[in-house]
């Protein structure tokens, strides 16, 4: 009886003592769950075999229907493809892969067995949400990497090129090849193929405040008069500021001071192994708060507009709550404010949620404890991840398998000049952001001394999305309507585009963009605003300047650049952008 009960009670604990184990060894061997979400999932699903036994079904359907596919394409019959391509799928665009039957295959059996492994996938059952979309996530990116496309001897494009250049492109390949192994990289754009500060971030001004943490600079005025309120722009420190002035036609200060604003932007500090220590908290306080105590002291103005981009948006946002809580309506230096693409919600991320569990933070908060940041190298690598057809194996085809040269693409540039994270503020970030969601949770969270809460939040909001954000999705940006006060007045626009060229939208003829814009009232959820929004072609860029005129008060004698409080202490773009 007693040896029973022993045995019985034993079972269980040595089951959870077993889990334990695997969990600990998969915490140091695979804490991003690269192998072991495909195991769960794989065994999620033979658990339950009704969905199983379907799964074998489907998959024995496609194989059906490619073989009468490739009997027919051989025999020369008509036939249809089993799988419907995604046009946006460049991989097989050459018209190769449908007029030649082999190929056609070849492609066809590819992704027809990738879109249903995928499917199944995302329907295995008894897993969480998130396990499954880690377990497709790097599913997805293993099917990415076989893709026919990769390899030399599976790609009609290439072996085309090696002839056509009598192996000139095979040599080229191979000295491309060379020079990323050196770099440990797959490069998108030569290290050198622009220069900051004389092709990249070219526009006039000076920088005329400097701390630890954040270089200020002001733009120097191309009209006589300026509104009289100025516009602070806080940049994201994930990525260098000048993504908002990257070529004269492209750069965004240059438009506004076109417009006749004053502006002000944030270049931050490239963050060294001694300042693991700085926090959210910093960024805000010697960040945000000291840059708005600057711009309005050199202008002599009470209030700015705040602009916020990214993370630089949800800082903006953070203290915006803070000040309305720390100096209240009358001692309140913001009038109004901008968000450019930022979330203040962390609930559905984006695809970026695959590495936001307790276990990829915790590996990432010891990779960080070791070097004092987070190397922005690593965070590039896993946003490429994100899409990685495009943004890995595109340059994989391009620059091994044809032997191109990489194009000076100033985008691209921006993109792989990275910025590294201080451990205890990327840490925090991290956790309470993303993991606990607690920004806007009422008072959970407490920054620079005060508990946050953006219901406190009454002045008046620009806020602009991007329609294929895939980082912060436009849906989830749509939710700071519902958690700032609900009587604030809220212009919300959808634009055309992604992350990156939703914002860089410059005004062009013909128009390459569209944009919806309207006025969500405070109970409007996304997609009820989206059915009533107004859609315009263009740029988004002539909406914003034209509310920011009929808010920023007189026009005035433009403000010298620099002033005897605020003298000069470098040349725009200044010295901490260009920190490596």
């Amino acid at each position: 009886m007693s040896n029973h009960h022993t045995a019985h009670r034993d079972g269980p604990e040595s089951m959870a003592g077993l889990e334990s184990a695997i969990r600990a060894i998969n915490k140091q061997a695979d804490p991003f769950g690269i192998i072991s979400s495909q195991i769960n999932a794989q065994v999620a699903l033979m658990m339950h075999p009704q969905e199983f036994l379907k799964a074998v079904d489907d998959l024995s359907s496609d194989w059906i229907a490619l073989y009468d596919h490739a009997l027919r394409r051989m025999l020369g019959m008509p036939t249809h493809e089993v799988f419907e391509q995604n046009p946006e799928d460049a991989r097989f665009a050459d018209p190769i892969w449908t007029e030649s039957a082999i190929w056609d295959i070849y492609k066809e059996w590819y992704l027809t067995f990738s879109n249903r492994l995928q499917k199944i996938c995302l329907e295995t059952p008894g897993l969480s949400g998130h396990a499954r979309r880690q377990a497709a996530f790097w599913q997805r990116n293993w099917l990415n990497r076989v893709s026919p496309t990769n390899f030399f001897w599976l790609n009609p494009q290439a072996m085309a090129r090696a002839i056509e250049t009598k192996g000139a492109s095979l040599q080229a390949g191979l000295n491309n090849f060379m020079r990323d192994a050196a770099a440990k990289n797959i490069q998108m754009v030569e290290p050198d193929a622009f220069a900051v500060g004389k092709d990249l971030a070219t526009t006039a001004g000076k920088v005329i405040f400097r701390n630890r943490l954040v270089e200020l600079i002001h733009y120097a005025p191309t009209t006589k008069q300026v509104r009289a309120m100025p516009i602070l722009i806080v940049t994201p420190w994930i990525n260098k500021f000048y993504i908002l002035d990257l070529t004269a036609q492209k750069s965004m200060v240059k438009h506004l001071t076109d417009q006749g604003f004053s502006v002000f932007i944030s270049s931050w500090k490239n963050p060294t192994a001694d300042m693991s220590d700085v926090r959210l908290d910093d960024y805000l306080l010697e960040g945000v708060e000291a840059m708005v105590n600057a711009t309005t002291e050199f202008c002599k103005v009470p209030q700015v507009h705040l602009v916020g981009y990214c993370i630089g948006g949800t800082l903006a946002a953070t203290y915006m709550a803070w000040a309305n809580k720390r100096y209240g309506d009358d001692r309140m230096a913001v009038a109004h404010w901008t968000l450019l693409t930022s979330l203040t919600d962390f609930s559905h991320p984006g695809e970026i949620e695959v590495f936001i569990d307790e276990a990829c933070i915790s590996a990432l908060e010891e990779s960080m404890a070791k070097k004092g940041y987070l190397d922005g190298g690593e965070m590039a690598s896993s946003f490429r991840l994100l899409r990685s057809n495009s943004l890995i194996w595109h340059y994989w085809v391009k620059s091994y398998l044809m032997g191109e040269k990489l194009p000076p693409f100033d985008v691209l540039f921006w993109n792989t000049d990275t910025t590294r994270m201080p451990q205890a503020m990327h840490s925090y970030y991290l956790r309470e952001m993303y993991l606990h969601n607690k920004l806007v949770k009422r008072d959970q969270l407490s920054i620079g001394g005060e508990s946050i809460d953006l219901n406190r939040i009454t002045q008046p909001l620009y806020a602009v999305t991007a329609e294929e954000d895939h980082i912060a999705p436009w849906q989830q940006c749509y939710l700071i309507r519902r958690d700032i006060h609900p009587e604030t007045p809220v212009r919300f626009v959808r634009s055309s585009s992604g992350h990156i060229l939703g914002i860089v939208n410059p005004p062009v003829n013909p128009p390459k963009r569209s944009y919806w814009v309207a006025d969500p009232e405070a109970n409007d959820d996304s997609e009820r605003w989206l059915s009533r929004a107004e859609k315009k072609q263009g740029s988004w860029w002539p909406d914003w300047t034209a509310w920011l005129h009929a808010r920023t008060g007189d026009m005035v004698p433009a403000y010298a650049t620099t002033s005897r409080k605020f003298p000069a202490l470098a040349d725009a773009p200044g010295t901490y952008v260009l920190e490596k």
